[in-house]
């Protein structure tokens, strides 16, 4: 009994964020309300607030509900190598719906709720954050970047000018600008002949 309850609960709970999802890419997240989900998934409202207190965290749910399978890093011994496949999955996902629109909203949500930005953060940011720096940690002490360069700061090199277009000028990640980013970025970290 109480496995078909628990099992009659998580399909509630993912066609409440489906409808969001949904919802979400046909009227805007802006125009996204609790009550149209609630309407569209066939249940009440108060059946959606008793899992998410806030609009913004079912939103956050149903995104990060969305497959994000492949974007870890592989270790092939090419740092480059490896860097340009995962940020060409990332890209590629991110440059169509459904992804692309919802994540983008899901980050302008966050600028405005401090749960969203942490839940966020924590949930998705930072394990993306993290297996990008071991990555880059490899390739270090495999001598394929500078004993002293500052992995944080490579991390932020890499991934500014990708949010920069995705969100400030919109313009298109193209896998040639992906390697463009790469280029520039790996002339100043890679390790330097001795001076004589």
């Amino acid at each position: 009994m109480t496995d078909r309850r628990s099992s009659r609960a998580d399909n509630r709970t993912k066609t409440i964020m489906r409808a969001a999802l949904d919802l979400a890419l046909e009227v805007g997240y802006a125009k996204l309300s609790i009550e149209a989900v609630a309407t569209r998934a066939g249940v009440g409202k108060h059946t959606v607030y008793r899992r998410w207190p806030s609009r913004g965290l079912l939103f956050l749910d149903a995104v990060l509900s969305l497959s994000t399978e492949g974007l870890n890093h592989p270790h092939t011994g090419d740092v480059v190598a490896d860097l340009r496949e995962t940020m060409a999955k990332a890209v590629d996902l991110l440059g169509q719906p459904p992804w692309g629109p919802l994540y983008q909203a899901l980050i302008g949500e966050a600028q405005h709720d401090p749960e969203v930005a942490a839940a966020l953060n924590r949930r998705f940011i930072e394990p993306q954050t993290a297996d990008t720096l071991a990555r880059l940690k490899t390739a270090k002490e495999q001598g394929e970047l500078a004993p002293d360069f500052d992995l944080d700061l490579a991390f932020d090199m890499l991934s500014g000018p990708l949010y920069y277009r995705l969100l400030i000028t919109q313009q298109p990640i193209t896998h040639d600008y992906i390697d463009r980013v790469l280029h520039a970025a790996f002339a100043g970290m890679s390790p330097r002949p001795h001076a004589r």
